[in-house]
């Protein structure tokens, strides 16, 4: 799941997902960068997500390599849905206030039409929150 998606993995060409080159670009860049001033792992899904939708993003984030120690922003377009899945030591240094109001500037982002551009945000203040003192 890391760096952006099972649909547009770096490896992937950009046509045949949600993002151009450049954006894949950007979100990596965010990703990294949130990944190494929390030393957390940040996690990217787009994608359908099952119903219910809250269960499958917190499945998810178990199967990543740290998930104690993970971050993960699931994003399904199609359903309009946006779930912030912390693990249990992630959750020590982001509050669910805190990731309400980052759910809050991606959602106005992605209203716009911005899903790459809300994402890389999200990730930049959901990093700022948990760094490392």
């Amino acid at each position: 799941m890391h760096p952006v998606t099972e649909k547009t993995g770096p490896d992937r060409q950009a046509a045949e997902g949600p993002f151009t080159t450049r954006q894949l670009v950007r979100l990596d860049e965010a990703l990294r960068t949130a990944d190494n001033i929390t030393r957390l792992t940040f996690s990217v899904y787009v994608g359908d997500l099952d119903e219910p939708t809250r269960a499958t993003a917190e499945k998810m984030l178990l199967q990543l390599p740290r998930p104690a120690d993970s971050v993960l922003i699931a994003v399904s377009p199609n359903q309009r849905v946006l779930e912030i899945v912390t693990g249990s030591r992630a959750r020590r240094r982001l509050s669910d206030r805190e990731c309400k109001l980052a759910a809050m500037s991606m959602t106005a982002a992605f209203s716009g039409g911005d899903l790459a551009g809300g994402i890389v945000t999200g990730l930049a203040q959901l990093a700022e929150r948990a760094r490392l003192s």
